[in-house]
């Protein structure tokens, strides 16, 4: 094989590796935050003794290509009653997935909490929120919202905020009205805003 045949067979090598390389394609990055498509706050009036009185109602955000970050999805007001005290207790649903997504919240309790903020919990609140969730964990899955007796105004809004990956034991982090939140670390699956009435 003469000089010039070897130059060609290398210069054909080159071009087809440079060929392959280009065909093959960078890894899509992953996503790990959850896509949530309806978000439900289910209320139930409870006595001082923590006794269920009535009947329990909900209000819901949806939005069906999912709720992103800052979004704008359909959400339904909150309507509560002056000086009564509630259980809450969210259900976070993928209706995409066909997949219940408060299930792996629970699961994965150590790694999730959710924060209530806005107008309805600022320096002169007519909410209150405590957290009451099963086993201990500060979740905020369930809570109990208590509603002054007199509020300074009868309209607010309560921004519901799910964090995942934070640092629970960062100063702060266990108040759920901790506005620097995100100081804990972690990342947002769920930041939404709700109006709230009281009558």
């Amino acid at each position: 094989m003469n000089t010039k045949n070897k130059l060609y067979l290398i210069a054909l090598a080159l071009v087809s590796f440079s060929i392959s390389s280009c065909e093959s394609e960078d890894p899509v990055p992953e996503n790990d935050g959850e896509v949530i498509t309806d978000v439900t706050l289910m209320f139930q009036e409870i006595d001082a003794s923590g006794n269920a009185v009535g009947s329990p109602f909900e209000f819901t955000a949806s939005d069906a290509e999912g709720i992103e970050v800052g979004g704008a999805p359909t959400v339904e007001t909150v309507r509560l009653t002056k000086g009564k005290t509630y259980q809450m207790s969210i259900e976070v649903y993928n209706s995409i997935e066909n997949e219940n997504i408060t299930e792996e919240i629970q699961e994965e309790g150590d790694e999730h909490q959710f924060y209530f903020l806005g107008s309805a919990f600022n320096s002169s609140p007519f909410l209150s929120y405590t957290y009451d969730d099963e086993g201990g964990e500060l979740i905020g899955l369930k809570g109990i919202v208590a509603v002054q007796e007199f509020p300074g105004f009868n309209n607010a809004e309560m921004r519901v905020i799910l964090r995942h990956d934070l640092d629970k034991n960062y100063p702060g982090a266990e108040n759920p009205n901790f506005t620097d939140y995100a100081q804990a670390g972690g990342e947002s699956d769920l930041d939404i805003t709700f109006p709230v009435v009281v009558e």
